[in-house]
């Protein structure tokens, strides 16, 4: 299986998770989610396979996160929404393997998804 790498050049977590994936002689499918922006119904499956809350997914310390006034308590429904409409604020790296996922912060959290 091929995993998946959410990617943002810019970030420094994510070029590390790449470059910890491809010391490991993986070579991944890298989508760069900026400009390929996933649907609702990726970040939800995405969500599904991580088995975390909506909030894990979001980079909820940036400025155009609390920008959007959602409460503490907003559903997951709420956040995607939100993440679906402006992918800078989906947290990076996202890997996907074999229907299973991790957010790559630290980066070696990745390696207990390549089994």
């Amino acid at each position: 299986m091929t995993p998946t790498i959410w990617h943002n050049p810019r970030c420094t977590k994510s070029r590390e998770t790449l470059a910890l994936l491809q010391a490991r002689g993986l070579d991944p499918d890298i989508r760069l989610y900026l400009d390929d922006p996933p649907s609702l119904a990726e970040l939800a499956e995405a969500l599904r396979l991580l088995g975390l809350p909506a909030r894990a997914l979001a980079r909820t310390g940036d400025e155009a996160f609390r920008a959007l006034g959602l409460p503490a308590d907003a559903g997951d429904a709420a956040i995607l929404g939100a993440l679906a409409r402006d992918p800078r604020l989906i947290e990076r790296p996202l890997v996907i393997n074999g229907g299973r996922a991790a957010l790559g912060r630290p980066p070696e959290a990745v390696l207990s998804i390549l089994g």
